[in-house]
């Protein structure tokens, strides 16, 4: 496999060539290449770096200066992004201050050649009193435990540290990740952390001494402990749906949502106290809700773009079909009721898609919608602040091609001669998000949230759930037609 090394360097003059002539030996007959970085310093680093490659012949080096101070997150993706282009199987971050011991390159390198690690972090924590020995300052010591312990908590993750700088990567798990878009700063490092974690790639850690002498450290303490703290809460929301995915993605593009106060629950409770009845699930996903209503006792029909691994198990029947180009004939026809959940916001024309679905009704029968609503606080709120974007899933979800306030959404069933017979709202989905509302805190945020709702729906409720019936008119035109025939 083909190991190289980045030295990731800044005004490091003084130290450089005492880092280079540490690699041991037996990890410099392994090594490929050894990329020096120079991120544009001020000082002599690049002269010095110049100076070594004509000095010595036994290390395979190349040096590099950036034309502009591209940051420390900066100098690492342009790194990676070698290493990447260049084919390397393997490279180790190594800083060029002098601060991490090369001389235990080797420790980080091993797990990932014998195939069982996909990064490797070096942790002056993992022996108790290293890094105080070593020189690591109290306060530095005391916030690096502080940030460690709040990431650990949040992401689920059993890091001994989440701040060392002594790193190796198996180079072709950093090319499956979005590392390009992370931060330039020092919080580079905790974002790829993050993005590891998402990815379910495999981290290990080795101990490593611990060094602090007379370098200048460029780390604003308190802006970075900002910054990955934002990061990891980032993280967490990115995988309950929200944001964009970056840092933390959802595993499913939609959540099965069964709980009593949210929209497959409320659908249901809507279905429950029926006889077993002929049921076309529009937009069905996975199946989950069609199998639930498989356990009531109806009979179900489900349709949707994409066939998911096992929904034809969850219902008696499946059609695949884009429902863009409308709702395919093998659907058949003449259902009780007809269920579009979280399904018509999807479409450009869900007036053309409601119509079609309440011709599949026999006579008498029934649709139930529900949409997402656009006057929710949380997306007013994001709009106010200038902050609007597209979120994996939820209301911004961004395969929504149409947005619902509730008045909106009964112009547009008024339009396809649908009229309402049952309103219903839910609140937050916090099945959903993950939030357990069983404990103390989970269920008193959802009581806030259902009287909240209660008293202001257009601004509260999360999702309208409507029964819908033909209109009479049409009702009589078609009966009109039947008795001409």
């Amino acid at each position: 496999m083909k190991v190289g090394v980045l030295v990731v360097a800044y005004n490091a003059e003084s130290t450089l060539a005492d880092v280079l002539d540490r690699i041991p030996h037996e990890m410099r007959t392994q090594l490929t290449e050894v990329l020096v970085q120079d991120d544009y310093s001020v000082d002599g680093t690049f002269q010095v770096a110049t100076e070594y490659l004509e000095s010595v012949d036994h290390l395979p080096l190349t040096i590099l200066r950036h034309p502009t101070n591209l940051g420390y997150g900066g100098n690492q993706k342009a790194g990676y992004t070698y290493a990447i282009d260049h084919g390397w199987d393997v490279v180790v971050m190594l800083h060029g201050d002098g601060q991490y011991a090369p001389e235990v390159m080797g420790d980080l390198v091993t797990p990932i050649l014998a195939g069982e690690a996909d990064a490797v972090f070096g942790s002056r924590m993992m022996t108790p009193g290293a890094a105080r020995k070593g020189g690591m300052p109290t306060y530095k010591y005391f916030g690096n435990r502080v940030l460690t312990t709040f990431q650990n908590a949040v992401t689920g993750a059993q890091l001994s540290e989440w701040h060392s700088g002594y790193r190796a990567y198996k180079v072709s798990a950093l090319a499956e990740l979005p590392f390009l878009g992370n931060s330039d700063g020092f919080d580079f490092d905790t974002e790829i952390i993050l993005q590891l974690l998402a990815a379910e790639q495999r981290i290990v850690e080795v101990p490593i001494p611990t060094y602090y002498g007379g370098e200048i450290c460029h780390v604003n303490g308190m802006v970075y402990a900002r910054d990955v703290a934002i990061d990891t809460l980032r993280y967490k929301f990115g995988r309950t749906g929200f944001g964009r995915g970056r840092l933390g993605h959802v595993a499913e593009a939609y959540a099965y949502k069964p709980s009593a106060h949210s929209s497959h629950g409320r659908v249901l409770q809507m279905m429950q106290a029926r006889l077993p009845m002929k049921v076309l699930d529009v937009g069905c996903g996975p199946g989950w809700l069609a199998k639930a209503l498989m356990d009531q006792g109806h009979q179900v029909t489900g349709v949707d773009l994409t066939e998911e691994p096992g929904v034809r198990d969850r219902m008696h029947h499946f059609v695949h079909a884009n429902l863009e180009d409308g709702i395919p004939d093998d659907v058949g026809d003449g259902f009780d009721v007809v269920i579009a959940a979280d399904v018509i916001e999807h479409v450009r024309r869900p007036d053309r898609l409601l119509v079609e679905m309440s011709q599949r009704l026999r006579r008498g029968g029934t649709l139930i919608a529900s949409v997402p609503n656009i006057s929710h606080w949380y997306p007013r709120g994001r709009i106010a602040l200038g902050l609007f974007d597209y979120d994996q899933r939820g209301i911004l979800d961004a395969t929504h091609m149409r947005f619902f306030t509730r008045r909106s959404f009964a112009r547009v069933t008024e339009q396809a001669a649908l009229v309402p017979i049952a309103r219903c709202h839910t609140g937050v989905p916090f099945d959903a998000l993950g939030v357990r509302t069983e404990g103390r805190l989970g269920l008193l945020a959802a009581l806030i949230d259902r009287a909240l709702v209660r008293m202001w729906p257009t601004l509260f409720a999360y999702q309208f759930v409507y029964e819908l019936s033909v209109s009479p008119v049409l009702d009589v035109a078609s009966d009109r037609t039947d008795r001409t025939r």
